[in-house]
This record gives structure tokens, sequence and C-alpha cells, in this order.
């Protein structure tokens, strides 16, 4: 098992908002590309969950599908498995599983994580003690769980700061249409261009992700 390089120390709510809030300052200071993405998307969408077994699930359940049809599937797992505890799912058979709208790959994923978790190879706290790249390391290790899922992990439930999840298709678009690129980035061409975001990436992530969400939501170019 990989060893912590250095233990993170908790912080507020007000204290995190604090710092996402000096990172805005800075990136759109640093590049007037994404200070007009973020002046197009508004406020910041809240992506801020609970660290551990459930959000992994829902990450899991998000893979590949819209946030509308991940939510509704979810909250079918979540009326189900009460509580929402590894050792409820692994009791629960995989036709009910699968009844409750998760592909037979996601029960399988599923099956995994709740396993990781009772034999004791994830611990939340121990997690939230770890480098970023310790993080993705260990997460990877199950089955289903990639480096998409571990990055937003890392963004959402462990609160860090220069993670950019450069496989996700809403970023790369976003990052194409706000730069006027040619084509689409792939991962590789997006984390060369976050280089230029250090060590801010997450919060960039944010803009580009609230500026996606615009350019959905309306029919004109900003």
């Amino acid at each position: 098992m990989a060893q912590a390089r250095k233990t993170r120390s908790r912080t507020t709510k007000r204290e995190r908002e604090w710092r996402i809030a000096e990172a805005v300052k800075e990136l759109t200071t640093r590049d007037a590309e994404l200070a007009r993405a973020h002046e197009f998307g508004g406020p910041f969408h809240d992506r801020s969950r609970k660290a551990g077994f459930e959000t992994l699930v829902l990450l899991v359940v998000e893979q590949q599908l819209s946030l509308a049809s991940a939510a509704a599937i979810m909250g079918r797992v979540r009326d189900a498995v009460v509580p929402f505890k590894p050792e409820i799912l692994l009791g629960m058979s995989d036709r009910r599983l699968r009844g409750l709208g998760l592909s037979g790959a996601k029960v399988r994923y599923c099956r995994a994580l709740a396993q990781a978790f009772v034999d004791g190879d994830l611990k939340p706290a121990r997690l939230a003690r770890l480098d970023d790249s310790l993080v993705i390391e260990e997460l990877t290790r199950v089955k289903g769980i990639g480096p998409w899922t571990a990055e937003i992990y890392l963004l959402s439930a462990l609160g860090r700061l220069d993670i950019l999840p450069a496989g996700d298709l809403a970023l790369q678009v976003a990052a194409q249409h706000l730069y006027d690129l040619p084509d689409r980035p792939d991962a590789k061409a997006l984390r060369d261009m976050g280089e230029a975001w250090r060590p801010y990436r997450s919060v960039a992530a944010r803009i580009l992700w609230q500026y996606y969400r615009a350019l959905k939501g309306r029919e004109v170019a900003p």
C-alpha cells in the first residue's frame, strides 16, 4: 500500500470558498479567455460532494451518462441500499442491482468498490491525507475506477485545487469553443493547455464547466 507523502490539514468551507475566490481572481487576471468564460458562465454550480463510498458509487454511475440519467439511477440506488453501506450493496443480487438501472459492467464495478471498502483497501480518512497522485493510484486499483473518476473525486469530494480531469468531454468542448480551436483537444492536449492554469487547474475546470453549461443553455455564442 502506498504511503502518504504528507498529511493535509482540514480546511473549513469558508476557507475553501476564500481560496477558490482568490484562484478565480488570479486565473481571470492571467487569462483573458477564462475571464470571458467566467463572466458568460456565471456563478459556479456547486460540485462539492461528501467523501466516501456513496460518492464513489455515484461517480461510477455517472460514467458515460448524462447527469440527468445518472441522477435518476442513483436515486433508485439510494432508495434500495439502506443504509448506504458497502455491506448492504454486496448483499444485493446482481438482478436486483440491474433492476435499479445499473448496467452489468457497473454492477461489477460497484461490487468491486464495495469489496475494497469492506476489505479496508479504501479508507476515506486515509485517502484525504494522501497526495493527489497517490489518491489516483489507490482508487484506480479498483476495477471500474479510471483516472477521470479518481480526478473528479479529488476535485469534488476532497476539494483539491489543482486537478484537471482532462478526459472530460465537456471540458474539451468548452476549451475548443472558448479558445477557437480547429479541433476538440484530446486529453493530452487539454492537459498541456492546463499547465498555464497551475496551481489552480480545478478552478479553471470549474470555469470551463460553467461555460459549457451556459453554452448548452443558450443558442447564441458569447
